[in-house]
């Protein structure tokens, strides 16, 4: 691991403060995903700003009946919220179904949403990957992409993210509210929080340089069955083949793409009165594969089919 400088911010503004003021520093909560990137050398920031003991860490109403979750919020603490597991049952599925209870234990929910992609040809730093170096090529084109994406890929990465927690938040089209440098705040839709490869994979999310997330917004409850369901090859420390979370009749899927992937397609489809099979099918018709990841097609369409049946009660 490289030196690094460290300071322990005071509160939001003086954070976003430091970081305008040092471009190569990097916020830091539990650390779960920049500490293990930083040992591996793939992340190198010059300056760390610990924005973990900052409270914003608070679950709470919100207005018009929606749910306020601080951003430095543990995954834990939002798995076992009591309005979180009543009204918003799909995130809480979606936690537990990621990491381990020591990880969800450390795990900010602001860390989560920016954690960065599982693919092995990031993590390993004597092969090409444009993500980490831009420019480099992608390895993954022709090589082990058996995790990779089938849906908004491009030809610079082919990639997934990671979490599962956004996936459930933006079937539940969650909010994110954010504090900028300038001392600016802003609320957008969580599912415009990350940005698809294009030419451009190294930079992943519409967040401005020292932009800190505050918060995550849910509006109130949607009517109709929630569900999330992940496949995998095992069930601990084996990132998903792929997800589905169901919020009444909002859609999104994880691991076939570079950001959780909001499924508009089927979800018009289901509201046209399309099966579940059907919807899957309009949805993952722009589908491609590279491979080893084809088979992902076809059993993301079982699994969304079989979760969206699911979720409406037509199924046990």
């Amino acid at each position: 691991m490289r030196p690094f400088t460290y300071e322990r911010a005071s509160d939001a503004q003086a954070a976003v403060r430091a970081a305008a003021e040092n471009p190569e520093s990097r916020f830091i909560a539990g650390g779960t995903n920049l500490l293990d990137l930083m040992k591996l050398e793939i992340e190198h920031p010059a300056h760390l700003i610990d924005v973990g003991r900052l409270p914003l860490a608070d679950i709470g109403p919100a207005t018009h009946g929606g749910l306020r979750i601080g951003a430095m919020a543990s995954n834990s603490q939002v798995a076992a919220d009591p309005t979180v597991r009543s009204r918003y049952p799909v995130l809480a599925q979606a936690i537990v179904a990621g990491g381990s209870p020591q990880l969800r234990n450390k795990a900010s929910v602001g860390g989560n949403l920016l954690q960065r992609t599982r693919c092995a040809y990031f993590y390993d730093v004597t092969k090409p990957c444009n993500k980490r170096q831009p420019g480099a090529g992608c390895s993954a084109l022709e090589g082990l992409n058996r995790n990779s994406a089938i849906l908004g890929a491009s030809p610079a990465c082919i990639a997934t993210h990671s979490s599962d927690m956004a996936v459930a938040l933006v079937a539940l089209g969650a909010v994110v509210e954010t504090l900028s440098p300038s001392g600016d705040t802003r609320a957008f839709a969580l599912d415009g929080l990350h940005r698809l490869p294009g030419h451009t994979p190294h930079i992943e999310t519409h967040l401005i340089p020292g932009e800190l997330i505050t918060a995550v917004v849910l509006p109130p409850a949607l009517q109709g069955g929630q569900l999330y369901r992940k496949v995998r090859d095992r069930a601990s420390y084996a990132a998903g083949l792929a997800s589905i979370a169901v919020a009444g009749g909002q859609v999104a899927l994880g691991a076939v793409a570079h950001k959780p992937w909001r499924a508009e397609l089927a979800e018009a489809a289901l509201a046209s009165g399309a099966s579940a099979a059907e919807a899957m099918a309009a949805e993952l018709a722009p589908a491609t594969g590279n491979g080893r990841n084809d088979f992902k097609i076809a059993l993301m369409g079982r699994l969304g089919a079989a979760a969206l049946d699911q979720a409406a009660g037509r199924v046990a």
